[in-house]
């Protein structure tokens, strides 16, 4: 990268920095379960709602319970469960488009991060009805209160639930960007482990590595405070301890609250002090080719470790400790692989088209520079050989969710 642009950069980032202290962060308020939804929403005079949610979830059954308490409590409940993996304009105008004809007054985003970064879409667009998505793209592009929001995770692992962060797929371009801005932040996130247990092993293993690396990321980054650095401790601790549990045994009721721990404190701790190029890399993968988020990052995050070398060396050796190894940075990497091999996350992602790579580069490039504090700045053609490293081979294996 060239000098002017890398102290652009890094201006930036010490901008960002110096700002957080004074910037409207806030933690959503947690309910345990998801039976406190009802009184919650009387006490709140509201009496209409959309859940909004995808086919597979409501197939399984997974909002049924919420539905008939709210219709119980004489609450009215719209359920548009279109929602698809790497939400879409398209998909977060038709959601919206269901929301003003059934007049209702509040939002609860019901899954996995698709649906949560839909429903916080839609509030979006109802507090901005003149205002396309595309506009809102970046930081601080949305400053009016949305309705009142309320996250149930079925997944341990996007930390959408605590995050000011929606990242959405334009629909013409296959564009994928993220929004973000502090109304963005739900005001409420229901942490029930009952709506995890049907969760298939893969998609554990995959949104675990997911909250994995938002908290590596988080903490190894430029741009983190004292609190935003135990929370990604902690968080690092609790997915090693459980996420091998939650994947071996789906019904362990302990393993998967804490893992919904988990992902609630990563996401905590990248809500302000962002993530890296495992995240960038990412989500061009999702954009151009629907790769799962969670997928994209658990096989590039090694990768992009060991490319930043020295640079995070000191701060993955303490991670390495605190999860009871010696303290070295190579060290944490291995657990980190150990960690993927151990829960079935594989080694290539595919689907990924040699062609592609540039453009794809440079997407990720656009997104991290100069907003996310990465340990080391890197040029689009220093991130192409991440696309390389993960290429599905003709002997690699695969991974079906």
């Amino acid at each position: 990268m060239n000098p002017i642009k890398m102290m652009y950069c890094r201006a930036f980032q010490i901008s960002l920095r110096i700002a957080l202290p004074f910037l409207p962060y806030r933690t959503p308020e947690i309910l345990p379960s998801l039976d406190d939804v009802a009184p919650l929403l009387i006490r709140k005079g509201i009496n209409s709602v959309m859940v909004v949610t995808d086919r597979s979830i409501r197939g399984l059954g997974l909002t049924k319970g919420l539905e008939d308490s709210l219709a119980d409590a004489g609450i009215s409940v719209s359920v548009f469960d279109s929602t698809v993996a790497n939400p879409t304009t398209d998909n977060v105008e038709d959601a919206r488009g269901m929301y003003i004809r059934s007049r209702c007054q509040a939002l609860i985003g019901f899954g996995g991060g698709s649906s949560i970064d839909a429903a916080k879409a839609v509030g979006a667009r109802i507090a901005y009805p003149r205002k396309p998505l595309s506009k809102m793209k970046g930081i601080l592009k949305v400053r009016r209160r949305l309705p009142l929001l309320i996250a149930v995770p079925t997944t341990a692992g996007t930390g959408s639930e605590t995050t000011l962060a929606s990242v959405i797929v334009d629909s013409g371009t296959r564009h994928k960007y993220p929004i973000n801005s502090f109304p963005l932040i739900p005001r409420y996130a229901v942490l029930d482990p009952s709506v995890t247990l049907s969760l298939p092993p893969s998609i554990t293993a995959s949104t675990g590595i997911d909250a994995l690396t938002h908290a590596v990321e988080a903490f190894i980054g430029r741009s983190t405070t004292r609190e935003t650095r135990e929370a990604s401790i902690e968080a690092v601790r609790l997915i090693f301890e459980n996420l091998p549990k939650a994947v071996a045994d789906g019904s362990d009721i302990e393993a998967r609250r804490k893992m919904l721990r988990a992902s609630f404190l990563a996401g905590s701790a990248f809500t302000k002090s962002y993530v890296g190029y495992v995240h960038a890399v990412a989500h061009s993968l999702g954009g151009r080719y629907n790769t799962p988020h969670g997928l994209a990052n658990a096989v590039l995050l090694p990768h992009v470790l060991k490319a930043y070398g020295k640079s995070a060396e000191r701060k993955l050796a303490i991670l390495a400790e605190a999860i009871g190894m010696r303290k070295n940075g190579d060290a944490f990497i291995k657990a980190v692989e150990a960690l993927e091999a151990g829960i079935g996350i594989p080694s290539s992602i595919r689907g990924i088209r040699e062609e592609d790579i540039p453009e794809l580069a440079a997407m990720a490039e656009k997104e991290a520079n100069p907003l996310y504090p990465v340990p080391r700045l890197m040029t689009a053609k220093e991130l192409e050989p991440f696309y390389h490293d993960v290429m599905e081979r003709k002997a690699a294996a695969t991974f079906t969710a």
